[in-house]
């Protein structure tokens, strides 16, 4: 009983090692510290694949030149103009604020991975240095990535345009049900109306 004692509270932490944004702790640099989790972005982005999750950390990894976790504005300048989408000051602040959930005015890895999230969801603007980002960056994962990348964004759209449809034909169909009892209403009332007048 007494070695399990002596090892409470000492377990190593399962997952990548601390120098990779895929062990990162979920809320470091929030001001008190409290409640720090790993973020494990398998559990949490299951719409990738491990391999477009390990393409898109080496991309992070690729661009966050101070290697400390993080792609701030001076990176995230460098890497636009890498990806051939240079932005304006403002436009690179704007693409930081739409996925800075922490508001440190940085991008870190989950932060990151957004971007593609909301890309795969059809989130981002057309003209937006986020949709930029997240169109030109498929051109450097590696070249199975990009297939399983594109696949991925054209099925999450027809998958989200199969089911508006089927919405609109669900709603078409109880239209028609309601348009159907209604006339079936107004015939019954029509029917009563002229019965009254025979039995008078």
């Amino acid at each position: 009983a007494e070695e399990p004692a002596g090892r409470r509270g000492r377990a190593p932490e399962p997952g990548p090692g601390p120098g990779s944004p895929l062990g990162r702790v979920g809320n470091e640099g929030s001001p008190g510290g409290g409640g720090r989790r790993v973020f494990s972005p398998a559990g949490e982005f299951r719409e990738f694949s491990r391999r477009q999750l390990r393409d898109m950390e080496r991309l992070f990894r690729q661009y966050d030149a101070g290697k400390d976790g993080f792609i701030d504005l001076m990176e995230l300048k460098l890497m636009m103009e890498k990806l051939g989408a240079p932005q304006t000051h403002l436009g690179l602040k704007n693409m930081i604020k739409e996925v800075d959930e922490d508001l440190d005015s940085k991008l870190s890895f989950r932060e990151f991975l957004l971007i593609f999230r909301k890309a795969a969801a059809g989130e981002l603007q057309e003209d937006s240095g986020l949709h930029a980002l997240a169109r030109l960056s498929e051109i450097d994962v590696s070249t199975e990535g990009v297939k399983g990348a594109k696949n991925f964004f054209e099925a999450k759209v027809q998958a989200i345009h199969d089911a508006s449809r089927f919405e609109e034909e669900i709603k078409a169909e109880q239209e028609e049900k309601k348009k159907q009892a209604e006339e079936l209403k107004q015939r019954k009332a029509a029917f009563k109306e002229l019965q009254s007048t025979f039995k008078q």
